[in-house]
């Protein structure tokens, strides 16, 4: 007690200093900030009204980079786009319903489950292009007894993608899953019990509305990490054939780097590429949020 008034004071004296010299540690981290994203998030927004081979040389064209996305016959980007839409739904629906499942069979007093959410979450540690080319050798090894690969048709690479996309992130997203589970308190599953629900009631009406907000944080990270899906993609199939296998980032990056000349429409497409993303990922999050229940 005799000590409170010190310690009082001293707490003052502290919120005044920072109040005081607050500038000193912000300014730091928003210099960098600026630096590193902002000033190249503005830049490529601009570069994406020139036509340019280097930032030095761009001459402002307007909208023409835009035109040319869907105005050239050539280019496979209306293709790239609903083909990774089609990914993306697919991934984040099987992603997440195998890593609940995972997540539920672990949270139960079974021997062991520690080795399992171990061996579970290690495929996430490793880089996605060496997951693709480690999948691409199991995969062709499969498909040759059929007399096909991995490339012979876009339906094989796409579910070649799904596949290794289930074996990265199943892991990664039971680990959050488990941790909502485990915070449902237990007096919530007893009661259900002792008012006669089944199951299958407790499931749907106790479970996964208390672990809403590991859902809302799993969707987001599966929505856009199959929207931005890049090294895989380029390790596992490379857009083959064709280019009919080839997601948004991986088409992007084809007419950035592999086209002479379309360095712009390929800086429109990221700006375009990332509207996307962030519209659809800010929706989704709203959506599950509302759906989230007040603990």
């Amino acid at each position: 007690m005799l000590c409170s008034p010190f310690l009082k004071e001293r707490g003052k004296n502290m919120e005044k200093a920072i109040k005081k010299y607050w500038p000193v540690f912000l300014l730091p981290t928003m210099l960098a900030f600026t630096i590193g994203f902002i000033a190249p998030f503005i830049m490529g927004i601009y570069l994406s009204f020139c036509k340019f081979t280097t930032v030095t040389d761009a001459k402002f064209v307007g909208l023409a980079n835009y035109v040319k996305i869907f105005g050239d016959p050539t280019d496979p980007f209306a293709h790239s786009l609903w083909y990774t839409a089609l990914f993306t739904i697919v991934s984040v629906l099987l992603i997440n319903i195998l890593a609940f499942a995972v997540a539920m069979l672990l949270t139960k007093k079974i021997k062991g489950t520690n080795i399992f959410r171990t061996v579970f979450f290690m495929p996430n540690l490793i880089g996605g292009i060496i997951l693709g080319y480690i999948w691409q050798l199991l995969l062709n090894g499969i498909l040759l007894y059929f007399q096909k690969t991995l490339t012979y048709s876009s339906v094989y690479g796409f579910w070649g993608l799904v596949i290794l996309m289930l074996w990265q992130q199943v892991g990664y997203m039971m680990i959050i899953y488990i941790s909502g589970i485990q915070n449902i308190p237990g007096e919530l599953i007893e009661a259900a019990k002792i008012d006669g629900a089944s199951p299958r009631q407790i499931l749907f009406k106790v479970t996964i509305p208390m672990v809403m907000p590991s859902i809302t944080i799993c969707t987001f990270l599966t929505l856009t990490n199959g929207f931005k899906l890049f090294d895989q993609n380029l390790a596992l199939t490379g857009g083959e054939p064709s280019k009919m296998s080839e997601l948004l980032a991986l088409n992007i990056y084809n007419t950035f780097y592999g086209r002479a000349g379309y360095e712009g429409v390929g800086q429109a497409k990221a700006v375009l590429f990332f509207i996307l993303v962030a519209v659809i990922a800010i929706g989704q999050n709203r959506l599950t949020r509302t759906k989230e229940v007040q603990q």
